[in-house]
């Protein structure tokens, strides 16, 4: 990642409507916040289960302004026809971003997991680089959720249910799903306080990716 900003959303969805949601996900939507002021790149991730269609999508924005700023606003109180069919149907809806406080590593791994966290580490950037030094751990990435610019009131925001609100995000990017458990239970040894009000340690594997610089067909 590039920028100092993020957004982080996780949704699941219908199976029936599935074949749908990929379609605007990547024909549409995220075309659409990537060509928008301020993001800078797009990553969608689905949970390594058979019982569940659970996705996770990583923004990268230029700064947390971007979040509240004019020009995604502008979008969020304009949602496409296709966003506006797609919103409603999306379960366990979980959206927050603001400011990557720490980050370690190099490149990008395509086995993932992203907790949410409560309490956020004392020394981010020193609990980064001790995962990443894990075998066949490339990155890890900590942000802190800004509540005020994730929570404006928007046309896309009342067509969904309860979003809620989480402190932080803690982002581990393996190689393999060994190194990624084995990089976990560090995590849980060296910082049970935040390991111990984070959410289920979900596996997600990349999906599809979508950089700015490219997204532009116009």
């Amino acid at each position: 990642m590039r920028g100092s900003g993020f957004l982080a959303i996780w949704s699941d969805v219908a199976a029936q409507d599935l074949t749908d949601y990929r379609h605007w996900l990547t024909r549409e939507h995220t075309t659409e916040r990537v060509t928008t002021k301020g993001f800078l790149a797009s990553r969608v991730f689905r949970a390594a289960r058979d019982d569940l269609n659970r996705f996770f999508i990583l923004y990268e924005l230029d700064a947390p302004e971007v979040l509240d700023g004019e020009a995604y606003l502008a979008r969020l109180n304009a949602p496409t026809p296709w966003s506006q069919h797609i919103m409603p149907r999306l379960g366990n809806f979980m959206r927050g971003g603001g400011t990557m406080v720490a980050r370690a590593g190099r490149g990008e791994g395509a086995t993932i997991i992203a907790l949410r966290i409560e309490n956020l580490p004392e020394t981010p950037q020193k609990l980064a680089e001790a995962l990443v030094a894990c075998d066949g751990i490339a990155a890890v990435q900590i942000g802190a959720t800004d509540e005020a610019r994730t929570s404006v009131p928007t046309t896309e925001k009342g067509m969904r249910k309860e979003e809620g609100f989480f402190s932080g995000l803690l982002l581990i990017e393996a190689l393999d799903l060994t190194s990624l458990q084995a990089a976990l239970q560090r995590a849980r040894t060296i910082a049970p306080d935040v390991l111990g009000r984070a959410s289920e340690p979900e596996i997600y594997q990349a999906m599809f990716t979508l950089d700015a610089r490219i997204a532009d067909f116009g």
